[in-house]
Order: structure tokens, then sequence, then C-alpha cells
């Protein structure tokens, strides 16, 4: 298939070297029209609308379709390959580039970013799905360090719901992807609370990017672990609130397990127990009074708290990892991303989820031990 160059509407700064926010149109409609989603998101950034490349009707499309949401494999491949070729040429390595998507651009923005990860510095999509069974990965932790804005409605007729649903729940959990998810009423499109949560989330994550630049630092490994290797988590992942404060719903961890964790945290070297400064009333952080970890590596660096324990009826913890390790903890399934990690707090913050057995009361242990060693300055 032959595809014609771009066709590209701007908004914003002409300045090459800020960050790139790429709008993606709906099936059969155009870039002028999702070009005005712009104007109600926060000035700095250079907007770029892209014309999808396949004509539609009145107006154009991402990819040919097998089904309402569902891209043929070859045809989104080529659609991938040929954004990527602008793309590249428009947004050099080392500036930021952010996707946001509506309905069948949002699938595209799915399928871009599924398959490319680490080119992006985060996605939105809004009212759509990903591209499942259309040949890019769909694996666990597969976007574990991308934040990612996901707007659906209870109220689409147009989306198939088992594809919203399995959306949904992908990035929400086990994606890896801090997943900043939003439910409106409102049907199949994008309102104006929708705009205006799509804006604040996105000024936070350029604020976040320009305030931290990439770890470049050396490969880190687990603490005290068992075997020397994390385990596979066995079993089911347990239901985990989408929303702020981030909460465990099942599985919870009994109260003799919980206590007997928060024992042995105490028991790490220089660990002061304090009430949180960030969690829900009730939940006991792990502090460090002196320490040479990175910033980073800490939810609260100005007080020292690396991680803090949930009240009994939740029994998970918060804390930070190094993105690799939090990825792998992820993938094996002992926690998921919290939502506003790479936004308000370290790109490492994660949730573990509370043990259920002795067996996962070493392996959490080991956990907290190794985000205790990377906030000292100690880790491997």
């Amino acid at each position: 298939m032959s595809l014609q160059s771009p066709v590209v509407a701007t908004y914003g700064s002409s300045d090459p070297a800020t960050a790139l926010v790429v709008l993606l149109h709906g099936r059969g409609s155009d870039e002028e029209e999702i070009l005005g989603l712009a104007r109600g998101l926060p000035p700095g950034p250079s907007y770029a609308a892209v014309r999808a490349p396949i004509r539609e009707g009145g107006g154009f499309a991402w990819f040919a379709n097998r089904g309402i949401g569902r891209p043929v494999a070859a045809s989104l491949r080529t659609t991938m390959e040929w954004f990527r070729e602008w793309l590249d040429a428009q947004a050099p390595a080392g500036r930021p580039v952010v996707v946001i998507g509506f309905s069948g651009g949002a699938a595209f923005a799915g399928g871009l970013v599924l398959d490319d990860p680490t080119r992006y510095a985060a996605a939105g999509l809004l009212h759509g799905t990903l591209p499942f069974d259309a040949g890019v990965p769909v694996t666990p932790a597969r976007l574990a360090g991308l934040p990612v804005f996901l707007a659906r409605s209870p109220d689409d007729i147009v989306i198939p719901r088992d594809l919203l649903s399995r959306t949904w729940d992908y990035l929400t959990g086990e994606s890896g992807a801090p997943a900043y998810a939003l439910q409106e009423a409102g049907g199949h499109g994008i309102s104006a609370s929708t705009v205006a949560h799509l804006g604040s989330w996105l000024a936070q994550r350029l604020a976040f990017l320009a305030s931290h630049p990439p770890d470049a630092g050396r490969e880190r490994a687990w603490v005290d672990m068992p075997a020397g290797v994390l385990p596979e988590r066995r079993g089911d992942r347990p239901s985990v609130s989408t929303n702020t404060p981030q909460e465990q719903l099942t599985q919870q961890a009994t109260g003799p397990l919980q206590e007997r964790l928060y024992t042995r945290v105490l028991d790490l070297p220089g660990v002061q127990p304090r009430p949180s400064a960030i969690s829900v009333p009730g939940a006991r952080a792990f502090a460090l009074a002196v320490s040479d970890g990175p910033p980073e590596a800490f939810i609260v660096p100005q007080v020292g708290e690396f991680a803090h324990l949930h009240p009994e009826y939740d029994g998970s913890l918060h804390l930070t990892l190094p993105l690799p390790l939090a990825a792998e903890l992820i993938g094996k399934g002992w926690g998921v991303a919290h939502p506003l990690a790479g936004l308000r707090v370290s790109l490492g913050m994660v949730m573990v989820f509370g043990p259920r057995n002795d067996e996962e009361l070493q392996v959490v242990s080991a956990i907290v031990a190794t985000s205790h060693a990377w906030a000292r300055g100690t880790a491997d």
C-alpha cells in the first residue's frame, strides 16, 4: 500500500526542543477536528494533529477494520511504520512525545505504544480500545513506566463493551502502566470534564519530565530474595481500586501477617516508624533519617518515607523501586503501578499486594528490603 505524506495541523509552540503532543482523530474524521482539543490543553508544548492515511467516506481512518475496534494486523503495521517515519523526523531521540487518540485514534495510539513503549513519554486513550489480536504485544508489564490517561463512558454504544472492558482491565492492571483511569457518563464523545482531567494529567506529566531526567543508573538486583530471583506470584491478581487512594480490595493479608511484615521492616537498618505523610489515615510509614539514595527512591523525599503499610482493611504496601525491578514485580503478579507514578510521585512507585501466607511474607519482605537498600544508597 502506498500512502501519501502526512497532512498535519499544528497549534502551540514551534520550538523543536519542546515536548511534542500528537493528536490522533477518530475514524471518519480529520486532523482539523481533533486539533480543537489542543485549545483546552496546557500551553507550552507543540501540538500536532495528524490526518490518518486511509480515506474513508468523508474523512480518514488509521487502519482497515475487521470489525469495530478490531484492526487488520497488516494494515495497522503499515500505518504504524508510516507514522513512525514522520514522527522520527519531527522528534529525534530525546524530545518527549505524548500521543493522544480518540476512538479509532485511541486504538492507533495504543498500537504505537504497545509496539515501542520506550519511544513515548505518555499516552492518552479517549473512548477507544487497544488493538488486541492485531500483531502488537499485549503482555504483562509491557507498558511499565509509561503513564496512560484512559477515559471511557458506560454509555458508549460505539466501541464493543467487551473491548472497552478488556482495555480497562489490562491498562489498570497487568500492563504495568501508571494508569489515570476516568469513567464518566456521556457516551462516545469528549466532554468538557474529560478535557479538564486530561489537561491536568498532561500538565503534571510534562512538569515531571522537565524536573526528572531519565535514570541512566546502574542495574540493580533484588535484596534478600529467596533463591535470589523474584518468583511468580501464584493465582489471580487481587482487585485494586482504579482511582486514588489506591487500595487492595480482595485477597488481603491477615492481621497477624501484616504485623509480622511490619516488624520485619522495622528491623532493617536505620528504619524509623512514623505516620505516613501522604497516605490514608492509619497508614504506617517506613522512613530513613539518613540516606545516600536518590530522591526517586522515596515516596516523600522530604521526610525520608520510602514505603508505607496500609491499614488492616487493605494490608498492601506502597513503595518505590528502580523501574526495571518495578516492571518485573508487576509482570510476575506481585503488584501494580501507582496511577500517579511519573506525575506526582516516583515513576517506580508501586502497590505491593499483602502476603497471603508465610512463603509470600518472605518474598514481600525481600521486596521491601530492596526498596530500602535503594533508598539507603546500598543497592547493588
